[in-house]
């Protein structure tokens, strides 16, 4: 095989895997409540399990564990009011964290992450409605898309070689520009105004940023991918490490800036 053609090699596999999650995402944002909440739950158990999995391979008990209890305290956390959801948050990831032979800052700190995305976003859809998730879905999988291309076709220099040897400036700066077509499109569908279009610029680095943030995990750890359930993607948190950077920063926008549920 050349090296062009192994470039390309595992498209397919990653187009189909993406195709799969991105029908369940939309479906589950679509349908608000408890689909939503349940997909919440279940994202954040299985990515805290890879988590766990990573930073103490030699317990895999302990990880599924873990996993589980974590769903259950994002359940909860969205049931509960925001001072009780905080520190059920808050005191599940101290808890885990005491829990990890190593690393227990690495974890700490990730496992905060993905808990406090999971339990925002049910409720930042039941506030805003489906748009701005919508929003923030696509905007994340526009970045992921052009910056992936960009960077297999135009290459050069790379942005963070020591973290993330294969993401180049091309495709940052590629992904950003996605962003901005995505912002601007949904200037036309929403009463958001042109602030929408830096917004969008912004969850898109956050969500490399993302990205670059599990690379650098994984590199500490030695591993290749957070697991092998996504067949071209490797793990749960492999495929929504970005979405999981994005969704805290439109989370931190969103006590700053209000953004109208206007339906499409």
């Amino acid at each position: 095989m050349t090296d062009h053609a192994a470039k390309w090699d595992d498209l397919a596999v990653r187009l189909a895997t993406s195709a799969v999650l991105m029908l369940v995402g939309v479906s589950a944002i679509w349908a608000g409540g408890y689909w939503f909440i349940l997909l919440a739950c279940v994202v954040s158990g299985v990515m805290v399990w890879e988590l766990v999995r990573m930073v103490s391979p030699s317990n895999p008990d302990k990880a599924v564990r873990i996993g589980i209890g974590t769903g259950l305290a994002v359940l909860l956390a969205v049931h509960a009011p925001v001072a009780i959801a905080l520190l059920i948050i808050l005191g599940t990831t101290i808890w885990t964290g005491l829990r990890m032979p190593e690393r227990r800052r690495v974890y700490a700190a990730y496992a905060l992450g993905i808990m406090v995305a999971s339990w925002g976003l049910p409720l930042f859809r039941d506030s805003n409605g489906s748009t701005w998730l919508f929003w923030l879905v696509i905007v994340v999988a526009a970045t992921d898309v052009f910056g992936y291309f960009g960077g297999r076709m135009i290459g050069g220099r790379k942005f963070w070689p020591a973290i993330s040897p294969k993401k180049t400036w091309a495709g940052v700066l590629a992904g950003w520009v996605a962003a901005a077509l995505v912002g601007a499109a949904f200037l036309g569908v929403t009463q958001a105004q042109g602030e929408l279009i830096l917004f969008s610029i912004l969850v898109s680095f956050a969500s490399q940023l993302g990205d670059i943030a599990e690379s650098a995990v994984k590199r500490a750890m030695k591993v290749k991918d957070s697991s092998r359930l996504l067949p071209g993607h490797g793990g749960l948190w492999d495929r929504f490490d970005g979405l999981l950077g994005g969704s805290l920063i439109m989370l931190l926008l969103s006590y700053a800036y209000h953004a109208p549920a206007v339906a499409f």
